[in-house]
Formats: structure tokens, sequence, C-alpha cells
């Protein structure tokens, strides 16, 4: 979805930027993250909102929207909330199998250390389905926009048109093509960023199910 959005002429493309959870780990009158959620107030989320928004001007000081692709941010979804309440937050779903199997044949340049042990791995994926579905019951209506991942393999354009919808996003052609984009890249999925979008690992899992015994359990 990022990639959707970051096509649009009137948005930049930004990789996975540790801003946003740099800003939320601040200690708080002396208390470390995460006991520290408790003494902030409006005054000190909307100073964290401006720096936040400070940073990416630096990155990119004429763009009018800019994407954030930071997987780990969905730990500070409510926070994002309260910090930038204008904030377009996109929750792409995938199959969560197929999600843990992707994780578990990467080898990731740093960190993303619960991604090597299966049995590990599926606790971690638990832990952030139930975060997330804290999540959408606490914040406002319309907050927070959930896209299936498999929906957007089989309907590339209608998923496009809804997300594009969701930012306020007049339509382009261009969304649909973001993988001829010669924009610099780096991310993890750099090699199916620049591949049209592709069918092959919708149920990916299945040819490795007899493997998966730990994280199915």
């Amino acid at each position: 979805t990022a990639h959707t959005t970051s096509s649009h002429p009137n948005a930049y493309f930004s990789v996975e930027l540790p801003d946003l959870l740099a800003i939320v780990q601040r200690p708080v009158n002396g208390v470390a993250f995460p006991e520290s959620v408790l003494a902030i107030d409006r005054t000190q989320l909307t100073a964290w909102g401006a720096d936040y928004v400070a940073g990416l001007r630096q990155r990119s000081p004429a763009a009018k929207h800019i994407t954030d692709k930071m997987p780990a941010n969905f730990f500070a979804v409510g926070l994002i909330h309260l910090m930038l309440p204008n904030a377009k937050i996109i929750h792409v779903n995938r199959n969560p199998v197929d999600t843990c199997l992707s994780c578990f044949t990467r080898l990731f340049n740093r960190k993303q250390n619960q991604t090597y042990d299966l049995s590990e791995l599926g606790r971690y994926y638990v832990d952030y389905a139930r975060l997330m579905n804290h999540w959408r019951q606490v914040l406002p209506a319309g907050v927070l926009l959930d896209v299936q991942y498999e929906a957007i393999v089989a309907d590339p354009e209608a998923q496009a048109r809804r997300i594009l919808d969701y930012c306020e996003l007049e339509w382009n052609d261009a969304c649909l093509d973001f993988h001829k984009h010669k924009r610099s890249i780096r991310t993890a999925s750099v090699t199916q960023v620049r591949q049209p979008i592709y069918k092959t690992s919708v149920e990916r899992w299945r040819s490795y199910e007899k493997h998966l015994g730990p994280l199915l359990d």
C-alpha cells in the first residue's frame, strides 16, 4: 500500500523510517518507555507530532504527503493518532501463516530476532494480532483502514482506489505502475517492489506445511 500511495504524484515515498518509534520511546519526566505513556499529556503529544513532521519535511520539503512504511509502527498506532490526528493509518492484513513464512525465510540485516524461530514467531504474531484488535476497539471509526493483501492481489485497481479515497487523493494511473519507478529503494522487499503484483505468494505456506509444525502450534 505504501508503494500504491507513493506512486501518486502528490506523495513522497520514504523507506522504513525509525523516526516515529524513536520519538514515542523518549523518556517522560525521567520515566522510560512504555511506562512513560502514563505521564504523557496533550502538550507533549502535540510537540512529539510536530517533531515527527519536522523530520519528514527535512526529508522532502516540497512533498504534500509522505508515506512511512515502518512495520513496527503497529506498536504505536494509538500514539500516532494522538500525535497526528490527521494521519492516515493503513494496516495490511495477510494470511497469518504466509506472513510468518515470509518473515522466517528472509535474512534481515538487523534485529527482527523473533523471526528466526518458528515457535517464537508464532507467539509474536499472536501478540501483534491481539494488539491490532485492541487498536480497532479503542480508536474512533475511520482512523484505521484495514486492507487485505489477498484482495490487493485479486483486484489491484479496486484496492488502490479504496486506499487513495481513504487518503483523500485523486486517482492516478501511476499507482498501478509502482514497479516501473526508478526511485531508490532500501527495504527488505526491494525485489518485490520491482515487480508487478503477482499471485504466487498467496497460500505459499502450503508448500512448506510439513515443516511448519511449531509455527502452526
